[in-house]
């Protein structure tokens, strides 16, 4: 098409449905408290031009984890679809991962606690998760907490914990198309 010069204007496609943003299948964001990772995630989907569905794995058990949950639909604002699931991250993430949909998991370490407290099988419940994530059409970014760098815990359950969420990132990595690591604010790519 011609503009009334006579260059040429770039065509425009109109498109029947969002495509990515060069957004990765599935990447896996890990930090460490307060590192940025939530936000380094929420950034990765911010453009994303469908929807943007936010799986939150957290209950919110107490005064100061309301208000984290609360601070943080604050900062996301009203572009984004919230589903809140404790247990069920893979039977979720079948429902809600279409082409048309970006979602982010926030966050790992909450779904293993979750898990653990119920006294569910981890090592089921992760393989199921994996399993999952290998048939989900549409980007998922999924964030965890890295916490097997500090010291060895002192107890049986902490230290399971430890052990379990080590496990359960070294899964997901293995199948993730990209994984970061952020630590205050900067983002490593590590895969």
């Amino acid at each position: 098409m011609l503009d009334s010069v006579g260059v040429s204007e770039p065509r425009q496609e109109i498109m029947a449905e969002p495509i990515a943003n060069s957004l990765p299948p599935l990447t896996l964001v890990l930090g460490g408290a307060r590192s940025g990772k939530s936000r380094h995630a929420e950034g990765l989907i911010a453009d994303w031009p469908g929807t943007r569905v936010y799986l939150a794995t957290a209950e919110p058990g107490d005064a100061e984890m309301q208000e984290r949950i609360r601070h943080h639909r604050l900062r996301r604002g009203e572009a984004w679809t919230t589903v809140e699931e404790p247990l069920e991250l893979a039977a979720v993430l079948e429902r809600e991962a279409h082409t048309d949909r970006a979602v982010l998991v926030d966050c790992l370490t909450l779904w293993l606690s979750n898990l653990l407290l119920a006294e569910r099988d981890i090592e089921a419940e992760a393989a199921a998760l994996i399993e999952t994530l290998g048939g989900c059409a549409g980007p998922i970014v999924m964030v965890s907490n890295e916490v097997g760098q500090g010291i060895v815990p002192e107890n049986a359950l902490a230290r399971r914990f430890r052990d379990e969420a080590g496990r359960l990132h070294q899964g997901i990595a293995a199948v993730a198309d990209s994984v970061v690591f952020v630590t205050a604010g900067l983002v490593q790519v590590l895969k």
